[in-house]
């Protein structure tokens, strides 16, 4: 391991408080695996973060959060890049692979309103906060009396705008605030069966240089099985459709390794809410990600051609 002692190993990364806790996560886990890694943390702004005014979709959807992390990957400006597993493409740039992945936080999304309100008890015309489509789709199905505005930012910027109210409520994902230890400030955490999670919801993925053996053989002792196969069950679902935030797609996949045993729900749906298409799978852990196509198929084909915009 002499090269591993003289060559720092560098992971890039948002800067955002939340991806520099992923990327120091990612850190201390290489470490503690092997003592003698040197390991670097490079900040690398992206698209996704300078541009706060308008919606992902608007402005070209979710692979504008690592863009410019993989063309510092592709350079060799860094070796790791540490994503969000819910902001990646289903399709890497040539050259890039998937890595492991760590352990899966909480996949749920929560509410955190102003005056301490649950969902079923915002009034009616309350105004909701948020940036994903999937969770306006989602809100809007069974509350269509709420009016929901675009809502950008990382975390801490948008628990500041619901302070300065600009809104009644938002919706966080659970993962991030319990990294960042904030979990006192949701009114309401939201089971799966009221909002059904982004793919890859939760999970820290890697993505590496195809073929640089050196960084693979380092980062393999952190994947982690289960959450493995629980996103790519999902990641196949949401490749069918061709998620890119152009569309409110969601999906969750719950493996369970001691029976091998691995189960699915997904779902597309129309960003007013007025249409969603949902279906479930449950089966062997070997046939997961034939599994997550199929119920894309299913879906593409009941949502018909001009479904996803």
């Amino acid at each position: 391991m002499e090269e591993n002692q003289t060559t720092p190993l560098k992971i890039g990364t948002r800067g955002s408080p939340l991806a520099m806790l992923q990327a120091e996560e990612v850190r201390n886990a290489l470490i503690a695996n092997q003592p003698e890694l040197n390991v670097e943390i490079v900040e690398i702004s992206t698209t996704g973060d300078r541009i706060q005014d308008r919606t992902l979709a608007a402005i070209g959807g979710k692979g504008l959060f690592t863009k410019e992390i993989e063309q510092a990957l592709l350079d060799g400006t860094v070796d790791i890049a540490v994503h969000s597993a819910k902001d990646m493409l289903t399709e890497f740039p040539e050259g890039l692979t998937l890595g492991p992945m760590l352990p899966r936080e909480d996949t749920r999304d929560g509410i955190i309103s102003s005056n301490g309100q649950t969902l079923s008890d915002l009034p009616s015309g309350s105004v909701v906060g948020t940036a994903s489509l999937r969770r306006q789709a989602q809100l809007l199905a069974v509350r269509p009396d709420l009016k929901v505005i675009p809502f950008r930012g990382n975390v801490q910027t948008r628990l500041r705008k619901l302070s300065e109210g600009q809104a009644d409520a938002t919706l966080l994902a659970v993962a991030g605030l319990k990294r960042l230890d904030r979990m006192d400030v949701f009114t309401q955490v939201l089971d799966p069966e009221t909002l059904l999670p982004a793919v890859g919801q939760g999970a820290i993925a890697l993505e590496l240089r195809a073929g640089d053996h050196r960084v693979m053989r380092a980062v393999e002792p952190l994947n982690d099985t289960k959450t493995a196969t629980e996103v790519n069950m999902e990641r196949a679902f949401l490749a069918v459709l061709d998620g890119s935030c152009r569309a409110p797609i969601a999906g969750l996949a719950t493996a369970n390794l001691d029976s091998g045993r691995i189960e699915f729900r997904g779902l597309i749906a129309k960003p007013d809410g007025s249409i969603v298409h949902s279906t479930s799978r449950e089966g062997m852990i070997d046939d997961a990600v034939d599994m997550g196509e199929d119920a894309g198929l299913e879906l593409k084909a009941e949502a018909g051609p001009n479904f996803i915009p």
